[in-house]
This record gives structure tokens, C-alpha cells and sequence, in this order.
């Protein structure tokens, strides 16, 4: 499983990349091995402001429907369109192609929340 030790985690399995200010966001390796072969994948519209623990879109796999939940509160500036044709980045890629939005964080002390990759480890593994 990979777990790149420069991101941050939340418990839902999101994974945040600090950006110049901004937050990208997906889920990570072990949430699409969990789920399977991603089929369809539901994004939030540009504009939207989102909540910590909201969610913000789904995803979808051969076995489930999953929700996405938001790790930090912001505004959506982009979205990966290229997931809507090819959903299946988020299995073959979660961390580069597969990223789902970016957001401009309302409340930066959030980040504070979210886990290390050591920390993300050791709660997958609970």
C-alpha cells in the first residue's frame, strides 16, 4: 500500500497536498483497495463551500457507494474533471491522477486534525 509521508490524513481516508495556500484532496490507497474497482466518481461544482466532515461527493465501486467527506472547511476552486470519463485513476492513481478537488481552506488550525502518514498507518492497521 502506498502512503506518501508528505501528505496528511483524515480518518474518513481523505488525503490532503498543501499547495501555495490551497488544499488538493483524494482518497487514499487503502480507501480504493477497500472499495474495488471504482466505476463512477461524483464531484462537488466549483464555488461550493464545503464543511469539515461533510460531504462533498461520492464514489462509486463494483461493490459499494461510498461518500467523500471534506477534511477541512473551504471553498472549492477545482475539480478533476478527468475522472468523470476515467474513474478508474482513482484505483490506478489515487494520489496523482485521481486527485478529486482543490479548495482554498476557510480555517487553516483544521489541518491541525488530520493525521501523518505514521499516524494514518497505525489507525488503518487498528
Amino acid at each position: 500500500m502506498s502512503l506518501p509521508q508528505d501528505l496528511l490524513y483524515s480518518k474518513e481516508h481523505e488525503w490532503v497536498k498543501q499547495e501555495d495556500g490551497k488544499l488538493r484532496i483524494g482518497i487514499t490507497d487503502f480507501a480504493q483497495d477497500e472499495l474495488g474497482d471504482i466505476v463512477f466518481v461524483e464531484l462537488p461544482e466549483i464555488g461550493e463551500e464545503l464543511k469539515v466532515d461533510d460531504p462533498f461527493g461520492s464514489v462509486e465501486s463494483v461493490k459499494t457507494v461510498s461518500e467523500l467527506y471534506a477534511p477541512v472547511s473551504g471553498k472549492v476552486v477545482e475539480i478533476n474533471d478527468d475522472l468523470e470519463d476515467s474513474p478508474e485513476y482513482v484505483n490506478e492513481s489515487p494520489y496523482e491522477k485521481a486527485w478529486m478537488i482543490v479548495i482554498e481552506p476557510s480555517d487553516e488550525k483544521e489541518l491541525e486534525e488530520l493525521l501523518s502518514a505514521e499516524n494514518y498507518e497505525a489507525f488503518i492497521q487498528d
